[in-house]
């Protein structure tokens, strides 16, 4: 059996793995090499640590929501993710993947967006530690997504608009993967905990500070731990961040919320979990939405962050081992979260997050009397256009 060039396993069960060109195969060597050297150099982690804290504004309140709480009949906790500098947890990865790159020698950095969260955090580093920055942002969601692209060329990023396929974030990160294979000796800061090894596992990590606070939060806050922990699931980082400090208490469920777009049975969708099998994209074997024939199917959601066909091998290998459960929720209950959160609370959330709460609406029953703690993964201000005109008179 060949062995491996990597120091650490690849895959997550039967997921993950190194599905990549092979142009791409000592970047990517390299990369894992610099990330395992870093989390050993203690100067390395005092300078994030140190970022996160003075830059990102870390550590991030734990909110118990008591208005909302009272409305649901149960106790409702957010982790303020959204409070965040650039208004969403996305920094947190960016910084970690950013000084990897200058630890690298790397000056040039790619990166994908989709609701332009990721895109603004990675052009927001490049501009505070001198690097160039390409973002590829599919054409509808830059149309939807219009403060976050002005916001990434303020930064000074190269902003390069995807027309091909659906035109969202998929076919953002078709481009950006292209564009590295063109120039292996540029960093692609992936912003989700997906792609090929060891990128999952990274991203992972650097969002892995949003379960530990959390954990730490609420036991200081409340006392021992919370009945669930819940979180919206694109790509997976923000609820994988979260899951992360919860994975060893059995007694704590996991819940991830995709996007059930016009409905699971009713039109377009990004369930990966209600609709999809396990199949290979971008770099790794995970769940996706694919025909009988492997093709990849359209999605659909009102959120640019969620409208992905597939979901991070992490995430694949928690529902298999039935570690975590994955539910939906539609675009008018995220709707719905979105209106009650920002009436009762005085918090407007991004419609990723807002797809949690949605949901958590929609089935309040089912915790009533319950302690949860809900990722408030971003802000929403990037989607007050898309709500106003979805809402109209019901605002």
């Amino acid at each position: 059996m060949t062995q491996s060039p990597f120091s650490r396993p690849t895959t997550f069960g039967a997921y993950g793995g190194v599905y990549a060109p092979e142009t791409l195969m000592a970047s990517l060597i390299e990369l894992e090499a610099a990330w395992t050297e870093s989390r050993m150099d203690l100067s390395f982690q005092s300078e994030l640590n140190h970022l996160l804290e003075t830059y990102a504004g870390r550590a991030t309140p734990l909110h118990h929501a008591k208005r909302l709480s009272k409305a649901l009949g149960l106790e409702l906790w957010l982790k303020r993710e959204d409070l965040l500098h650039t208004g969403a947890h996305k920094i947190n990865n960016s910084l970690g993947q950013a000084l990897l790159a200058k630890r690298m020698g790397k000056t040039r950095i790619l990166c994908e967006t989709g609701a332009g969260q990721h895109g603004v955090a990675t052009a927001t580093v490049c501009a505070l530690l001198d690097l160039q920055c390409v973002v590829y942002m599919g054409a509808v969601d830059a149309a939807r997504q219009q403060p976050n692209v002005q916001r990434m060329k303020l930064l000074g990023a190269d902003i390069q608009i995807v027309e091909q396929g659906q035109s969202t974030l998929k076919d953002a990160i078709n481009e950006a993967l292209r564009a590295w294979v063109g120039d292996p000796g540029a960093h692609y800061l992936i912003g989700s905990a997906l792609g090929p090894h060891p990128f999952p596992t990274i991203v992972a990590e650097y969002q892995s500070v949003i379960g530990r606070e959390a954990h730490g939060q609420f036991d200081a806050a409340v006392g021992g731990l919370p009945d669930a922990v819940i979180a919206c699931v694109g790509g997976g980082s923000n609820a994988i961040g979260l899951f992360r400090g919860f994975l060893e208490h059995s007694s704590v469920d996991l819940i991830g919320v995709e996007a059930g777009g016009q409905g699971i049975f009713e039109g377009g969708h990004a369930a990966r979990f209600q609709g999809g099998r396990p199949g290979i994209l971008h770099g790794c074997e995970t769940y996706l939405l694919q025909d009988i024939n492997g093709n990849i199917l359209p999605t659909s959601s009102i959120s640019a962050g969620l409208d992905y066909p597939a979901v991070g091998p992490e995430h694949a290998a928690l529902h298999e081992l039935k570690r975590a459960s994955y539910v939906s929720c539609s675009d008018q209950e995220a709707l719905e979260g979105f209106r009650r959160l920002a009436r009762l609370e005085g918090i407007l959330p991004a419609l990723e997050s807002s797809h949690a709460l949605g949901w958590v609406i929609a089935n309040s029953k089912r915790f009533e009397g319950q302690r949860i703690i809900l990722n408030l993964s971003g802000r929403g201000d990037k989607d007050l256009k898309s709500v106003t005109d979805l809402l109209g008179e019901q605002l």
